[in-house]
């Protein structure tokens, strides 16, 4: 099968294409904007369109003119097919809202840039909340943050799609660290012995939530990072 050009989403009139650049959870710089605006004047793109991963899709892009806009924009690709973390999902949390029990904003940035080129068996979105009002939507994600005040909670195996599906909770009152060890054991597991494009909804359905908090929480706490091999 012929590829498209790097990190491009042919649309549905075949002929062009759609880029997303990677803003870590929902975050983009005063010169990202600038950049964004300026190729989109340049090239002429018709379409800027915020989705629902808190990224900007610019579609409507011609072929030819998707790599210069790339090496204009100097952003990283923000993955829309490819099976690894595609986004994660995050509220302000208490860096400003005044709901915010966690600082869910920097647990996010955080696992994002953790599992950046994390190769798994299917896509997977993450979604971290600040307090239980859940505003990144974390019980419909593959892997759910939530902060209330006794720490942290992570939840596995939601997924908002066609198949719906409120994800389990996996472990409570956790600390920031103990989560960061937590989700790398999930996806460390579920990369292991999931089936190719096999989302984590269906794969907790298949194997059970029993069967992989048993295997995941008896793990010897704390796996350094640099210790996995997360390709």
């Amino acid at each position: 099968m012929e590829e498209g050009p790097r990190g491009a989403i042919l649309q549905r009139d075949k002929e062009s294409y759609a880029i997303v650049p990677r803003t870590p959870a929902g975050i983009v710089s005063p010169e990202h904007l600038e950049s964004i605006v300026k190729v989109a004047r340049r090239y002429e793109i018709p379409v800027i369109k915020i989705t629902s991963g808190q990224r900007m899709v610019l579609v409507g892009i011609k072929e030819e003119d998707v790599e210069p806009i790339w090496n204009e924009l100097g952003m990283t690709v923000g993955e829309a097919t490819a099976p690894c973390v595609h986004y994660v999902q995050a509220c302000p949390g208490t860096v400003v809202c005044k709901y915010g029990l966690q600082d869910s904003l920097t647990l996010g940035l955080e696992l994002e840039e953790m599992y950046l080129d994390m190769h798994l068996p299917a896509k997977l979105k993450m979604g971290v909340s600040g307090c239980p009002r859940c505003c990144g939507e974390s019980h419909l994600r593959d892997v759910g943050v939530l902060g209330k005040r006794n720490g942290w909670t992570v939840i596995f195996g939601g997924n908002s799609g066609g198949r719906p599906r409120i994800g389990d909770v996996v472990a409570k009152d956790l600390s920031a660290d103990q989560v960061k060890d937590l989700v790398k054991r999930l996806l460390v597991y579920y990369r292991d012995a999931a089936n190719p494009g096999e989302r984590t909804a269906r794969f907790v359905e298949r194997v059970g939530l029993d069967a992989i908090k048993s295997d995941v929480l008896s793990q010897v706490p704390y796996i350094p990072i640099e210790d996995l091999n997360l390709k």
